[in-house]
């Protein structure tokens, strides 16, 4: 008697979690930790200005020090991580915030605040830069891209909103060196989970980008095809491109883009953008609601609420850079920007009033959301060179916040009052605006720019 028959029902597949998320989650948090810095010059400006009788400039200067450098260091990090992998160059980069942070407390000279704050912490900053999120989409996700920069962006925004209550906490009682660690622990209880968890490639762990089609089954294509897979984490990157010269790389590309108009485009709003967040209201806005008698522990919580929006603005502008021409956005982006900046003049008063709080839901909602449409323009019209390119364009974005926070610092002495710099920064917001829906629609056909073999 034969057996009777039975029916093999396959078993179900079990879906685990893409690669390309687990490393977007420890890129998210390696940010988070490097972001404690961001933080922190508003709220330790007037206890070392108490301590050691340094003026604004002094302290400007040594921020604009770090923001230059944090500029500067972007598309020579992106190159790096080219060529020597995301994860040695964010741990670095980790180590160096932690130590800068650390040594600040030793600093009893205003010369040593430069060498902190500007040197150590601007070299370890810009390596962790907005162009570490641009890398980190571009190499490990086909599609979604946008919304993962807004996320990722978003982790330098969840670090301000975790660090700055603590750091403005802690620089009362007991004392600004205990925030200087606090800021230095961040950044190092991070490496860690870098080092175990941030793969350099999809093709390290042997998958594709994150919605990546498989190549056809052609036989004859599999075998032209056959060899050494690229392991560079840029996606669609020559495989011989990783080992290049980073410094050379990064050179290259930029004498490439500055033929591209789109590129100068790019530059002058992002300048703006820079010198309107992270080096006008990141670094000022504290000490000019204490010059009109706002405690600076609630300027802090105020500034963390931008953070809590921030997170909010920034991945929403993600999810509608991938559905709507970025260049609209930019331009209503920088053009909301200007309308609360020449606004904020009449809010700022000893108390917290309601029309405070509306600027500063949407000041944090538009804090950064500029970010995943600048990278989307960078990714359209460069291609394999985007990311490099886009770390040129941060470093306008941070030469512009040195310029701004310097100026600021520099108006405040001599007037006594911020004022004439909100009213500037709210001009040079519509410019930005003005040059962002200038940018042209169809700009990916006739200036893209070819990435030779």
């Amino acid at each position: 008697m034969s057996a009777p028959e039975t029916t093999l029902t396959p078993a179900p597949v079990r879906r685990r979690i893409h690669p390309a998320w687990i490393v977007a989650a420890v890129a998210f948090l390696a940010l988070v930790g490097a972001a404690g810095f961001r933080a922190a010059p508003g709220v330790l400006m007037v206890p070392l200005q108490n301590e050691f009788g340094w003026s604004t400039t002094v302290l400007s200067a040594a921020v604009s020090i770090n923001l230059v450098l944090f500029g500067l260091t972007a598309p020579f990090a992106a190159a790096l991580m080219e060529r020597f992998g995301i994860r040695a160059v964010t741990a670095v980069a980790l180590v160096l915030i932690g130590a800068g942070s650390a040594l600040t407390v030793l600093v009893t000279q205003s010369w040593q605040i430069l060498l902190t704050w500007g040197l150590l912490i601007g070299l370890g900053t810009g390596s962790m830069a907005l162009v570490f999120a641009a890398t980190i989409a571009n190499t490990w996700f086909a599609k979604s891209r946008g919304l993962v920069i807004g996320i990722l962006t978003a982790g330098s925004a969840a670090g301000q909103l975790v660090f700055l209550p603590f750091i403005a906490a802690l620089a009362q009682d007991p004392g600004w060196r205990q925030a200087s660690l606090l800021i230095g622990a961040g950044a190092l209880a991070v490496v860690p989970l870098v080092l175990m968890f941030l793969k350099n490639s999809p093709a390290e762990v042997g998958v594709l980008p994150y919605g990546a089609t498989p190549p056809a089954a052609d036989p004859n294509a599999a075998k032209e095809s056959s060899g050494p897979e690229p392991t560079g984490p840029a996606a669609g990157q020559d495989a011989h491109e990783p080992r290049r010269n980073a410094a050379v790389r990064a050179l290259q590309v930029l004498k490439r883009a500055s033929k591209v108009r789109t590129f100068w485009a790019l530059v002058a709003g992002f300048a703006i953008c820079g010198a309107t967040t992270n080096g006008l209201i990141g670094t000022h806005f504290i000490p000019s609601a204490h010059d009109h008698g706002m405690p600076e522990t609630t300027a802090a919580g105020l500034l963390a609420v931008v953070g809590l929006f921030d997170i909010i603005g920034t991945i929403a502008s993600g999810w509608l850079t991938d559905r709507f021409n970025p260049r609209i956005l930019l331009a209503v982006y920088y053009q909301f920007r200007g309308i609360g900046l020449l606004v904020l003049p009449l809010l700022l008063s000893a108390t917290v009033q309601p029309s405070m709080i509306v600027f500063v839901v949407i000041y944090g909602l538009d804090w950064v959301a500029t970010v995943p449409p600048t990278a989307a323009i960078c990714r359209q019209v460069f291609g394999a060179d985007g990311s490099v390119v886009f770390g040129w364009v941060f470093a306008a974005h941070q030469l512009g916040a040195a310029a701004a926070a310097l100026a600021a610092g520099a108006v405040r002495d001599a007037t006594g009052q911020y004022t004439y710099a909100w009213f500037a920064a709210a001009a040079m917001c519509t410019i930005a605006a003005v040059i962002s829906a200038t940018i042209r629609k169809d700009a990916r056909k006739p200036e893209s720019v070819p990435v030779p073999a």
